[in-house]
C-alpha cells in the first residue's frame, strides 16, 4: 500500500513537471506570435498621388456653401474622408473621426467628401448624424483626382499641402494609423513595420 502511494506520488510530479514545461512551452509561442504579428494600418493603394507627392488642389463647394481649395497648403494637416451614405462602414466610423477632430483639433481639420447628384440624400444624412461641423463635398473632381475605388478612404494631407498618408480604413485603428504613420515619417504603419524589422537594433545579433 505504502509503495504504491510512492509510485503514485511520483507519477503525479511527473505530470506536474510535464505541463509546467507545457505552459512554459506555449507562453514562449505566445511571445513570439506577439512579436511577430505586425500592426494593420491603413491599407495603401498604389494608384493615385503617392505619399510625399503633392496634393492635387480641387475647387469644391461644401453643401452648406463653404468653398474650400482641397489639398492647398493650409495652417493645419487636413484628413480627407471619403464616404457615402450608403456605405455602412463608414458609417461605423463617423464616431471615431468625431473623436480625432475633437482630440487632434489643435493640427487637425476634418473634410468629408462623397460624389452623387442627389444633395438632398446627403443632407439629411448629414442631419441624422450630426454631421454639421464638417464641410461635407459632393464632388465627382475629388474622387478622381485621388483615385479613389473603394470605400472609407482616407487621406492624410500635411500642411504644406503633401501628401502625409493614406488608404483604405475599416477600424479606428486603422484611420489613427494614419496620424501614427505621419508621426513616425513613413509611408504606412506596415512600412515602419518592415523596417524594424529588417534592421537589428543596436547590439541585437540575429542567428
Amino acid at each position: 500500500m505504502e509503495q504504491a502511494l510512492v509510485v503514485s506520488n511520483v507519477v503525479l510530479w511527473i505530470v506536474v513537471l510535464v505541463l509546467v514545461a507545457v505552459v512554459f512551452a506555449l507562453a514562449r509561442q505566445i511571445g513570439v506570435l506577439h512579436e511577430r504579428i505586425a500592426p494593420m494600418g491603413a491599407l495603401v493603394m498604389d494608384h493615385g498621388p503617392a505619399v510625399g507627392d503633392l496634393a492635387p488642389v480641387v475647387a469644391a463647394r461644401a453643401l452648406d456653401g463653404r468653398a474650400l481649395q482641397v489639398g492647398a497648403p493650409d495652417a493645419r494637416q487636413t484628413l480627407l474622408f471619403f464616404l457615402s451614405p450608403s456605405c455602412p462602414v463608414c458609417k461605423k466610423l463617423l464616431p471615431a473621426i468625431e473623436s480625432l477632430a475633437r482630440t487632434e483639433a489643435a493640427r487637425l481639420q476634418v473634410v468629408l467628401a462623397s460624389d452623387g447628384d442627389d444633395a438632398d440624400t446627403h443632407r439629411r444624412f448629414v442631419e441624422r448624424h450630426a454631421l454639421q461641423a464638417f464641410p461635407y463635398l459632393l464632388s465627382q473632381p475629388l474622387g478622381m483626382a485621388w483615385r479613389v475605388g473603394k470605400l472609407p478612404h482616407a487621406v492624410l494631407i500635411g500642411a504644406d499641402g503633401r501628401v502625409a498618408a493614406k488608404g483604405l480604413v475599416n477600424s479606428r485603428e486603422q484611420l489613427e494609423s494614419l496620424l501614427l504613420a505621419d508621426d513616425l515619417g513613413v509611408a504606412s504603419v506596415q512600412e515602419y513595420v518592415a523596417r524594424r524589422g529588417a534592421a537589428p537594433a543596436a547590439g541585437e545579433v540575429r542567428a
